[in-house]
């Protein structure tokens, strides 16, 4: 029974600091426009990726989040970290 009780104090917890550092939709863009501007400086210098950035939705799950540019998930979001997919 205590470790039963243990187990979901540390998991309510775990849940608490995931939905508390959700990245928000510009943590996500920011991660979108310098994805990009590494991959080609080029495509830096046009902008390329700030236009990525803007047509981008973001959609949270309370404690992770996910941004979508033409129907592909293009970032992935938890605990204050972006990922880019592509």
């Amino acid at each position: 029974m205590k470790n039963l009780l243990r187990l979901i104090v540390v998991l309510a917890v775990l849940l608490g600091i995931a939905a508390l550092t959700n990245p928000s939709p510009d943590e996500h863009r920011a991660a979108i426009r310098k994805a990009v501007a590494e991959r080609s400086p080029l495509a830096g210098l046009l902008g390329i990726g700030a236009l990525s950035a803007f047509v981008s939705s973001y959609h949270s799950l309370g404690i992770a989040s996910y941004t979508v540019v033409n129907q592909k998930t293009v970032t992935i979001g938890a605990y204050k970290m972006v990922f880019v997919v592509q």
